[in-house]
């Protein structure tokens, strides 16, 4: 009889032990996922954000989605574009559908554009280009620095253009087609960025720099858990030099499977049209 109840006191007591120790696990995984999260989000999002486009390189290749809005005097057009980026070597390609213009006409082809430090290359360009040529862009020249010209921001310029963010809050936890990210939104400036850019980024942005409206960008970035970009939303000021209006351009870089093989290869100098682009 003693020996009995000894057994389901001992028993009880290990029961006790047990759901005690399960307990403490419980609390303990979830306040180490809540620590580190807070850790994360306690990180100066200025530093966050300026290793954004290392990450990238680091992280090979990806595909890219682009999307650009673009408004003035009451009218609004929206660009996309898809395709695919090689961050370690720099170049990258996509094809970019413009909208229907305002006649009806029908659907435009895609523009296929490859980008590489320092150009930009377009086929199907029109404005006279043969079907078969390319247009061969120094992105240097372009008062923009091709973050607006091309229809589509290259990823990687908008991935360096946060090298040169001033200001930066973190906004908080959210996801982007299904991943979890942390969502930072501040300024960035054009010039600071075109300093810390690589080679074949850093003229180009100093020529947005002097370019654009201001060289002040504002921006919302989402980041996954490995410090990668998942999608930028940058916010661009010019002056058409046309009608002498400012234009506000809303663009926004989405980048997804990473790891993705990419194959760009540059044209041949015979492939490149030489002859005279009708405005």
């Amino acid at each position: 009889m003693v020996e009995r109840q000894r057994r389901r006191r001992d028993g009880a007591l290990a029961l006790t032990a047990a759901a005690t120790g399960l307990m403490l696990c419980a609390v303990g995984c979830s306040g180490s996922g809540a620590v580190a999260e807070d850790s994360r989000a306690a990180e100066d999002p200025v530093t966050v954000l300026h290793r954004a486009a290392g990450n990238l390189v680091r992280a090979g290749t990806s595909k890219a989605s682009t999307s650009m809005e673009m408004a003035t005097g009451g009218t609004r057009v929206t660009i996309r574009g898809k395709g695919v980026y090689d961050f370690a070597g720099r170049m990258g390609r996509l094809d970019v559908l413009l909208p229907q213009d305002p006649a009806g006409a029908g659907d435009h082809r895609p523009i296929t554009e490859l980008l590489a430090p320092g150009a930009l290359y377009m086929k199907n360009r029109g404005a006279g280009v043969p079907a078969d040529k390319w247009v061969r862009v120094d992105t240097a020249t372009l008062s923009d620095g091709n973050l607006v010209t091309g229809g589509a921001t290259d990823p990687f310029a908008a991935a360096e253009l946060l090298r040169g963010t001033r200001r930066a809050t973190y906004v908080g936890r959210t996801s982007v087609a299904g991943t979890p990210v942390r969502h930072y939104r501040g300024t960035a400036d054009l010039t600071t960025a075109a300093r810390g850019a690589s080679a074949g980024n850093r003229a180009a942005l100093r020529a947005a720099a002097k370019g654009f409206a201001t060289a002040t960008v504002p921006f919302d970035a989402y980041l996954d858990d490995e410090g990668r970009i998942r999608k930028v939303r940058h916010r661009f000021s010019f002056v058409n030099g046309q009608r002498k209006d400012t234009v506000a351009v809303s663009s926004t870089t989405l980048l997804y499977d990473f790891g993705a093989a990419v194959d760009v290869r540059l044209p041949k100098a015979r492939d490149i049209f030489a002859g005279r682009i009708a405005e």
